[in-house]
Order: C-alpha cells, then sequence, then structure tokens
C-alpha cells in the first residue's frame, strides 16, 4: 500500500494503480469534478496517472489558476495540431508549447505555407475535436518503437528530435481518442484527463507566422500558428479587449503619428530619431543625469569597438559572441579578387555592453579602501546583433543606449548600496507613474564562478532588498531560479503600465567573477591587495526601450514635461496672428517648447490635428483674446476651454513643464 499525504496532513493508503482521479472521487464527487491535475511531490502530473509510491498530494483545480491556464494552453496546443492534421493531410508536426497568454504549434505544411485564411476552419475544426471529449493517454515507450512509428508515419521532424532525446530518459506521448483514429504526439505533458475538459469558447487562433526548425535559419522554415488560450470565456474576451488597447497604444504606430522616429531595412535594428523624438530622448538623458549625479555617481564614456582579446579575457567572447558584431583590426582588400580579410586577421568587436571598459577605467592608477564605493555611470552606445525576425521596434533593437552604471565597492559596502539604489529606482518609477515588482534572478545552470561565491551574492541582494523592506507582497517580490547572468545574480524591476501589461526594466547585479576575470583590485587597509565588488546597474535599461514603454503606457499623451511639443497657439482670426507670435515667444521665454499655427484653416481643424499630435496644451486666441491678453486653453483629452489671462496660462504652464525632480526640488 502507499501512503499519499494531502494538503491538510491526513494520510490516506491506497492499492498500487491508484490515481489522483481516485482520492478526488473518494474525497468527494465535486471535487472529482473540479479536479484537473495534481501536484504530486510538487510535480504537475495528469490526474489519472497512477501513484509510483508514497507521495504528498495536491489536487489541481480551478482556481490554481497558473496551473490551470498552464494546463489548457498547452492541451489548446495539442488540440491546434491534431486539427491541423485532420484537414490538410500530409502536414508534420513539430513542437506546441504553451505561452504567457497562449500557445502556438509549428508545422510543415505538404503543399503550402499556412495563412490567415486558413484560422476559421482550424478554429471550427478544434471545436469538434473539444465537443468529442477525446481521452489524452499517456503512454511510454521506447525509443525504437517511437523512432519506427514517426519514421513510417513520415513524421520527419518528431523522428529526429526522438533520436537525439538523451539515452535513459523516459519518453512519453499522448494518445487523443481510442483505436485506429487516434492522435498521437510525443510530449512530456502532463494534459488535462480529455480535450472536453478545455472551454471551446475561450480560445481564439490570432496570426501565422514562419519559424526555423529548432529555431536556425539553415533548417526547414515552419509554419507557426499562435493562440490564445483562457479557462473561461469571460477571460478570453477581457484579453482580447487588452489586445485592442494595445494595438491603439502601439508605439511604433503612435511613433509615426507624432512624428517621433522611424526604422528602415538600411539600418536593420537601429532607430532614426526624428526632431520630436530626439527631444524625449534629450529630457530623459536630461533627468537621468540629475538622479544619478545626486547619487554621488561619475559619469564617463568608453570606445564603442574594443580587441576581441579583452572580450575573451572578461568571458563574453566565448558565452556571447553569437550575438556581437565583430570587425577586422586591418585594412579590407580593394583588389577584385582575394579574400576581404587575411587568414591571420586580427579582430575586434562593437561592444554589446560597457562593464569590461569600466572596469579599465577602474583600473588606472592605484586605488585604495578609501576610494570606494567608485559609482562609474555612462549612457553608453552599445550594439547586440539580434535575429532579423526577434526585432520589433523600439523594444527589441540592434543599437541602443543603456543608462548604465557600474559601483566598484568593498564587501562591508555591498548592501548599503544596493539599498541605496532601491530607492534611487523607486523614485525613478515613480516620477513615471508606474508600480513595480521586484523580484531576485538566482544563478543559472551554466555559471562563471564558485557556489560559494553566488551563495554570498545572491544573500546580499536578498538582504538589501529586505533592508530596503521592499521584500514583501505588495512589491511582488519573488525569487527567479535560474534565471541570473552568467557572472552574477541579479535584481529585476519589473514595471506595471497603465493597462496591466508588465516590464522588466532595471536591475543591479552584484558581481564578484568579473572583477576576478579582468584583474581588478584595491589596497585594502591592511595594506594588501583585495578585489572589489562590481555592482551592475541600470534603471531605465536602454533609453529605446523606455521611450516605447512611455508612449504605450501614456497611449502617446506624455506628460507636459516630457511632450516634444508642450504647447501651440493656434489662431482662429489672421487678425490674431500678431498676438500669437507675442504669446509663442513670451511661452518660449518662460522655458516652453512651444509652436505657432497660424495657417488659413478652421479652428476645429487645428483643434483636431493637434490633438491627433497629442500636443498637451492647445492656445486658441482670436481677435477678442488679443485685445485682452488672453488665451483659451484647451488640455488634451478634456472637453471644453478655460480662459486664462497670458501671465496666469504662463506660470500654469510653466509648472507642468517642469520635471518631477525639479519640481519636488522648489
Amino acid at each position: 500500500m502507499f501512503r499519499i499525504t494531502l494538503p491538510d496532513g491526513s494520510v490516506r493508503e491506497v492499492a498500487p494503480g491508484t490515481t489522483p482521479a481516485d482520492i478526488a472521487a473518494a474525497i468527494g464527487p465535486g471535487l472529482a469534478k473540479a479536479a484537473l491535475a495534481a501536484r504530486v511531490d510538487g510535480e504537475l502530473r495528469d490526474i489519472g496517472r497512477p501513484f509510483e509510491g508514497d507521495a504528498q498530494l495536491a489536487l489541481v483545480t480551478a482556481k490554481d489558476e497558473a496551473d490551470a491556464l498552464e494546463l489548457a494552453r498547452h492541451d489548446y496546443a495539442h488540440i491546434l495540431a491534431e486539427a491541423v492534421q485532420h484537414l490538410f493531410p500530409g502536414t508534420q508536426i513539430t513542437f506546441g508549447p504553451s505561452t504567457d497568454d497562449g500557445f502556438y504549434y509549428d508545422f510543415a505544411p505538404k503543399d503550402r505555407p499556412f495563412t490567415e485564411e486558413d484560422l476559421p476552419a482550424i478554429e471550427e475544426e478544434m471545436r469538434r475535436i473539444i465537443a468529442r471529449d477525446e481521452p489524452l493517454i499517456r503512454e511510454v515507450w521506447s525509443r525504437a518503437d517511437l523512432i519506427a512509428r514517426w519514421t513510417a508515419q513520415g513524421e520527419t521532424f518528431k523522428a529526429e528530435w526522438a533520436k537525439e532525446l538523451p539515452e535513459g530518459e523516459e519518453l512519453t506521448v499522448y494518445r487523443a481518442g481510442k483505436g485506429e483514429d487516434a492522435w498521437l504526439d510525443m510530449c512530456r505533458g502532463p494534459h488535462l484527463a480529455s480535450t472536453g475538459k478545455v472551454a471551446a469558447d475561450a480560445f481564439k487562433l490570432t496570426r501565422v507566422s514562419g519559424a526555423y526548425w529548432r529555431g536556425d535559419q539553415k533548417n526547414a522554415m515552419l509554419s507557426r500558428i499562435y493562440g490564445t488560450g483562457w479557462l473561461n470565456k469571460k477571460q478570453l474576451q477581457e484579453h482580447l479587449t487588452r489586445l485592442e488597447e494595445a494595438a491603439k497604444r502601439d508605439h511604433r504606430k503612435l511613433g509615426a503619428e507624432m512624428d517621433l522616429f522611424h526604422l528602415q531595412q538600411e539600418a536593420h535594428g537601429s532607430v532614426f530619431w526624428h526632431p520630436n523624438g530626439y527631444v524625449i530622448y534629450r529630457v530623459l538623458e536630461d533627468y537621468m543625469r540629475r538622479a544619478v549625479n545626486g547619487a554621488g555617481s561619475k559619469e564617463v564614456k568608453t570606445p564603442q569597438v574594443m580587441d576581441a582579446r579583452q572580450w575573451e579575457q572578461s568571458g563574453h567572447w566565448g558565452k556571447y559572441r553569437q550575438n556581437m558584431f565583430v570587425i577586422p583590426d586591418e585594412t579590407p582588400n580593394i583588389e577584385d579578387e582575394g579574400p576581404m580579410v587575411s587568414d591571420d586577421v586580427q579582430w575586434m568587436a562593437l561592444k554589446p555592453m560597457n562593464c569590461p571598459a569600466h572596469v579599465l577605467i577602474f583600473k588606472q592608477g592605484i586605488k585604495s579602501y578609501r576610494d570606494l564605493p567608485m559609482r562609474l555611470v555612462e549612457n553608453g552606445c552599445c550594439h547586440r546583433n539580434e535575429p532579423h525576425g526577434a526585432l520589433h521596434g523600439l523594444m527589441r533593437v540592434r543599437q541602443f543606449t543603456q543608462d548604465d552604471g557600474h559601483i566598484f565597492c568593498r564587501e562591508d559596502q555591498i548592501v548599503d548600496e544596493v539599498k541605496a539604489f532601491c530607492a534611487l529606482a523607486d523614485r525613478v518609477y515613480k516620477h513615471f507613474g508606474f508600480t513595480y515588482a521586484i523580484k531576485l534572478a538566482l544563478r543559472p545552470e551554466k555559471r562563471f564562478g564558485t557556489d560559494e561565491m553566488w551563495d554570498q551574492a545572491e544573500n546580499e541582494l536578498r538582504d538589501a532588498v529586505v533592508a530596503a523592506g521592499l521584500a514583501t507582497p505588495e512589491y511582488g517580490w519573488e525569487e527567479l531560479p535560474g534565471e541570473g547572468a552568467f557572472y552574477a545574480p541579479k535584481l529585476e524591476w519589473h514595471l506595471t503600465d497603465a493597462i496591466g501589461r508588465t516590464w522588466q526594466v532595471g536591475t543591479i547585479q552584484s558581481d564578484r567573477v568579473l572583477p576576478e576575470r579582468l584583474d581588478a583590485s584595491y589596497v585594502g587597509e591592511d595594506g594588501e591587495r583585495h578585489r572589489p565588488v562590481m555592482l551592475h546597474r541600470a534603471i531605465f535599461g536602454s533609453y529605446e526601450r523606455f521611450i516605447g514603454i512611455l508612449i504605450e503606457h501614456f497611449a502617446g499623451k506624455l506628460p507636459t514635461w516630457l511632450a516634444p511639443v508642450q504647447a501651440v497657439v493656434a489662431t482662429i482670426v489672421s487678425d490674431a496672428d500678431d498676438y500669437a507670435r507675442e504669446v509663442v515667444a513670451k511661452l518660449q521665454a518662460a522655458g516652453i517648447r512651444v509652436e505657432s499655427d497660424l495657417r488659413n484653416e478652421k479652428i476645429n481643424y487645428k483643434v483636431r490635428e493637434h490633438s491627433l499630435a497629442k500636443v498637451p496644451n492647445l492656445l486658441v486666441v482670436g481677435k477678442r483674446e488679443a485685445e485682452e491678453s488672453t488665451v483659451a486653453l484647451r488640455v488634451l483629452g478634456s472637453q471644453g476651454q478655460t480662459m486664462l489671462t497670458l501671465d496666469e496660462a504662463i506660470e500654469r504652464l510653466k509648472a507642468e513643464a517642469l520635471a518631477p525632480d525639479l519640481a519636488m526640488a522648489q
């Protein structure tokens, strides 16, 4: 008999062959109906998988939303694959995981790539499969039998994958349905008990794209079908509404409407900033300079190109070279024949990050323990060789500028420095109206450094967050196993925007590896050499991505202090042109970014046009306003207008145009 311990501490003795479903049924019919899966000794499993020995059991229901969504989305992916193979015989299947809001599956079509016109028919076939309520049965297969099965069915991609799975690994297949018509897929699971356990009205197929087999562009191109899946129709509708709102806020669309920036093939993944967009960039840069200078940092500037040997020593050449732009350190061959570079060329690279260069600055001259902490910051331009298909507006680019910084400090200074950074990040994010969660990303499987070094670094970051009072549910405190960098654990700040999406932006990392690899040291109070600890930190992350986040967060309606054009003075009649110019001059003298609109157009046309351009303040002037030295102020997003004297309007706009850190200092 097996002893199965339930969450309340009670123990049930059951015979071999008993499943979690059997225990749910023994407890009561309500639980038997509600139970979707089980956690057995913490592992999520099929509810119909028999126990293998004594175990801790927790039954999973729809109330356990994270687990339930993971299971449902995994099932939707399998149902999608089954539907596609029913409708398009000869299509090969590959993989189909769940995602943060849905699922996808990659296919190798027999005749043609799939298109979005195929999606309605596939959705209907999926609903028929759900209605049939086919049992999903887990089976363990031998490697030889599984490879033979896939080969006989012409599933070359599945056969290839089965051949490469590690020897001794249990190979599992899920069978949908019974008899000769059963549909099979190789999968670790777990799954729900049957296809009818997912809701037929809680999913939607969203788009089709190309994807390379196993993510390698040298391999076959596949058709990837994406979908979103939820536990019920209400959740689906809420998600689709969020998607609609996100589409309205898309920074690429708004960036074009507001004339902020553009991207084009001649410079893949690099931003062409237009005058209005570059104003936002410079305002943020000025803001960040004030923030970090006030925190005791010193700004530096480092080279764009560095010798490959420096990147080898830092460890990036071995761990990160596929994402680096490398260039030859010699004059290219200009003859018609022969290679462009010689066989013995020396290589350099555009920097993908600033940290090794900051270590080289630290190493100039002898440093004493009295010189620490040494805080270096740089608005550092970096280049990373991202795949073309991964690029996305401002959110993922190849050339970007980080608000980067590195703090070289002693062991006894780490907690205080991290705590101070937490306070700085808190001020910055609140100035932009964000709430945030803070998380600790722990050591990855592949890493530099000893376990003792990682233990110490993780504990220091943890202690600092506790000391800052941020390790609480209010701040979404969470630890993320395996998600640290290869050289250091890190604290991450995840911002929540106006429509509930989260964005990971700021970080601080406690690094003992890079100072060791690059031989950085200081002279301690004992007269001996010691290694500094290097804290890597950023708040915006990159200016490009942070601006993209701001555009979407505010739906383009940036607060006045950030808006590229803070006010427009628009005339009703040409008789007011001279007065409009006077208003513009006085606003400019007060430091307001202002433009005039003296065109011979109706005022309603001007109001609509400047509203679309997201100008926060429109000052309308006509003959009466000119005579009375007043303006009619229209604020973006509000109804009607407010009559003010020109002096009142100037004072009001001056206050709104002041950055929040400067306003607090007054």
